[in-house]
């Protein structure tokens, strides 16, 4: 494993500024309230031919033992447990608190590497506002401002000079990336904990609770997947917040990045209008998807529940006809095990390359068996077809009028085709192009 930078700190001091600022990127969400980062956030860092991983946490309250809140101290505590290196962050224009002074105590039972910084030194005139921290009993604080920069440099060296000894090993990327999309509250942050088997991203009944997407690898049986907790997409009107439109564009960001898309249903709820807008964007940007209808445990059920609820989806989406659907209860546990052998047949189907020889073949016969109309008067003649592409499978079919052939025919060959190559449950995208 890389080694792992942690930054811990109470609420509001600028972790995930500092976070943002030590990547090179905006990945954590920022703005000046306390509680907006919530879960744990990770993103790979290259200083100096050095490698880590650096950690992002939520606000640590010392003091708090129920609710959110409380399962944000847990988080904290998960991160300080896993890292190397831990960054305790606090606020300099502030001083020290009492909940600085616990976390200190608290890091100084552990065994780890702890760099003390305060933040929000933005003027070398404010320099002297660190010194209160020596109050505190530590020998070395840094001052630091994640908004302008300044001290970052001497912060980046004292963790390096803190990192343990790593030798990256070369591997192919054969991580299998996948998105957990949906509605806020629809169980996503639940059954990633079910397919991790352990608490990774907060649960609550509250909507909206993930607002970050986070990136959790897990092996199994010999296979690597990466999975990509994502923040409930909500409608437009529902936004009201710049917070809750920025969860909105990582939630489709993460789309963008996966291979693979889970889009959570709420089984008690059905399938709603922003279920099918979650399910146009990952059609629309082609990625494979698995449709995974959650809190089955809570449905009324007959014999003929799943069939005539797959029917429901299948009518209210159907650009995701590809798309198997699974019941499960992430509550129970119930089911989600087969989610992984789903996901695995899957990704080999999207991936199926597929002998030319064989397309032409079928090309052929789909066209005897039914021409395409003509197009201002002349005859539209198909010449040969290839694969270009996989995830999402891509032909291109070569015809003397790329723009004469109507998406009805368009539809008619993808229709064939997913049948007769079993591509049944990956998106197949179908592309004609002129000869010359």
């Amino acid at each position: 494993m890389k080694p792992v930078v942690a930054i811990v700190g109470r609420p509001n001091v600028g972790k995930s500024s500092l976070f943002n600022r030590l990547i090179g990127r905006r990945k954590a969400i920022t703005k000046a309230e306390p509680g907006v980062t919530r879960d744990v956030n990770y993103a790979d860092c290259e200083e100096k031919g050095r490698i880590f991983t650096l950690v992002d946490t939520g606000g640590f309250e010392p003091a708090a033992k129920e609710g959110i809140l409380r399962q944000i101290k847990e988080q904290a505590i998960l991160a300080m447990e896993e890292a190397d290196v831990i960054i305790l962050l606090m606020d300099a224009r502030t001083g020290p608190t009492p909940s600085d002074r616990e976390l200190v105590e608290m890091l100084r039972k552990t065994e780890k590497k702890v760099i003390y910084a305060a933040n929000k030194v933005d003027a070398r005139s404010l320099m002297d506002l660190t010194a209160e921290f020596y109050s505190l009993g530590i020998d070395s604080i840094l001052p630091v401002s994640a908004e302008h920069g300044l001290g970052t440099a001497e912060l980046v060296d004292a963790v390096l000079d803190s990192l343990p000894e790593y030798e990256p090993v070369a591997e192919a990327d054969e991580w299998v990336k996948v998105a957990i999309v949906g509605r806020p509250n629809a169980g996503k942050s639940s059954l990633l904990n079910r397919l991790l088997g352990r608490e990774r991203a907060i649960v609550s009944e509250v909507p909206g609770t993930t607002r970050d997407s986070i990136d959790t690898p897990l092996e199994r049986d010999g296979r690597k997947y990466l999975f990509i907790d994502t923040a409930g997409i909500r409608k437009k009107q529902r936004i009201s917040r710049r917070l809750e439109t920025y969860c909105v564009v990582a939630a489709i960001k993460s789309i963008e990045r996966c291979d693979l898309s889970l889009l959570v249903i709420d089984g008690n709820e059905g399938v709603r209008t922003q279920d099918e807008k979650i399910g146009g964007l990952i059609e629309d940007r082609g990625k494979a998807c698995i449709i995974v209808v959650n809190k089955w445990d809570l449905v009324e059920k007959d014999t003929d529940t799943m069939r005539v609820y797959t029917e429901a989806i299948r009518s209210k989406m159907p650009f995701l006809s590809f798309a198997p659907v699974v019941f499960v209860s992430a509550l129970t546990g119930r089911r989600v095990e087969g989610i992984f052998d789903t996901i695995d047949r899957v990704m080999e189907e999207g991936s199926r390359r597929i002998p030319t020889s064989k397309l032409n073949q079928l090309l052929a016969q789909f066209t005897k068996a039914h021409r395409p109309p003509a197009y201002r008067g002349r005859e539209i003649r198909f010449y040969y077809t290839t694969q270009v592409g996989t995830a999402p499978q891509r032909l291109a079919v070569f015809t003397n009028y790329p723009a004469g052939v109507p998406d009805s025919y368009r539809r008619y060959l993808v229709n064939r085709f997913r049948e007769s190559l079993g591509l049944t449950d990956v998106p197949l995208r179908i592309s004609f192009r002129s000869r010359r």
